[in-house]
């Protein structure tokens, strides 16, 4: 996110590179700075003669290099948008030679996603010494949290850290997405409030109190009622929790209790560190561990492996997720 913001400052102030490769695994950011270039480097004025937006799957590299040599009208310089550019994998290798000595005049952008180049060729080290690489990696999911946080701050929002889990433990670590959830609340919600586990519920969809998180705490505590109940409305909306991610995310937790307990320095720091949680939930995790002895842990991580396998159909044709859920449950509270 720093490195993003250098990028936008540095355009701010009128260090515009002639050629922006915008890669890697996370597109959120690609899009966000490619979508900043296209608004804010050429007037309204400008745009309808000197701004081109085009898709991989519809040029070749030569159409591009061809555009990009074209001098600007009547502006100082012409913007060339290359989106879904991971299209042209296999012929970016002939951009080395524009790369080596490109237009003055034309700022290039590729959007090149879920793809990186490699490093050792000539075409990326010509991009690099001429222009601007920028790699767009994806979060771990311990990180998408503080993520969630710098960006609410960022717009004078802040976040339940509840509420923050939530939103990860349900859409992943897709920064599009979550982004996209955060921005409907801030429609909803005036500047300066705290977004709450309710909030989530209310307007994202997402039960604040049968979900996979409250699932997991129930677990924890050896909340045996609550347990069964999360898990009956489970079985009751296959559809909103599926048997495979329900059981990833409990085995994921024990997991999780099974590095917790091999830690020599149980220091709260170092313990939100390996295990990738926010420190908040750590309580959680210390009550977890004190009701599930290593023992037992590892023969329900054995249990969870085999209840992984028959909730993809492998042997288990006749098992409901219902008894799955019940079968889950009974290995881990006995």
């Amino acid at each position: 996110m720093d490195e993003v913001v250098k990028i936008v400052n540095d355009i701010k102030a009128g260090n515009i590179k002639p050629i922006y490769f915008l890669m890697g695994e996370e597109p959120y950011y690609i899009d966000k700075l490619s979508e900043y270039i296209e608004e804010n480097v050429l007037s309204d004025d400008e745009k309808g003669f000197n701004q081109t937006v085009v898709y991989g799957r519809d040029v070749t590299i030569e159409d591009v290099v061809g555009t990009a040599k074209r001098y600007p009208m009547m502006a100082e310089r012409q913007v060339v948008i290359v989106k879904e550019a991971q299209d042209l994998t296999k012929t970016i290798d002939r951009l080395e030679a524009y790369a080596e000595n490109p237009m003055p005049s034309t700022v290039l952008v590729f959007c090149y996603k879920y793809k990186t180049l490699d490093k050792r060729k000539k075409v990326t080290k010509n991009i690099a010494k001429t222009g601007l690489i920028y790699e767009s990696k994806k979060l771990y999911e311990n990180q998408v949290g503080d993520w969630i946080k710098r960006v609410l701050s960022g717009k004078k929002y802040n976040i339940d850290p509840k509420a923050s889990a939530m939103l990860v433990e349900f859409l992943g670590t897709d920064l599009s997405k979550i982004n996209n959830e955060l921005e409907k609340l801030q429609i909803i919600l005036p500047k300066g409030s705290t977004i709450t586990p309710k909030d989530i519920e209310e307007n994202i969809g997402f039960s604040k109190d049968f979900n996979v998180f409250e699932l997991r705490k129930a677990i924890g505590e050896r909340n045996q009622l609550k347990a069964y109940t999360i898990a009956e409305n489970f079985a009751n909306n296959p559809k909103d929790n599926p048997m495979v991610v329900t059981t990833s995310l409990v085995f994921g937790f024990f997991v999780q209790l099974l590095k917790y307990h091999g830690l020599k320095d149980k220091n709260p720091k170092n313990v939100a560190t390996v295990l990738g949680v926010n420190p908040f939930f750590l309580k959680e995790y210390d009550v977890a561990v004190r009701n599930y002895p290593m023992r037992k842990v590892s023969q329900i991580v054995a249990a969870l492996r085999e209840i992984d396998v028959k909730s993809k159909g492998v042997g288990a044709n006749a098992l409901s997720n219902a008894d799955l859920l019940k079968e889950m449950l009974y290995h881990i509270f006995n």
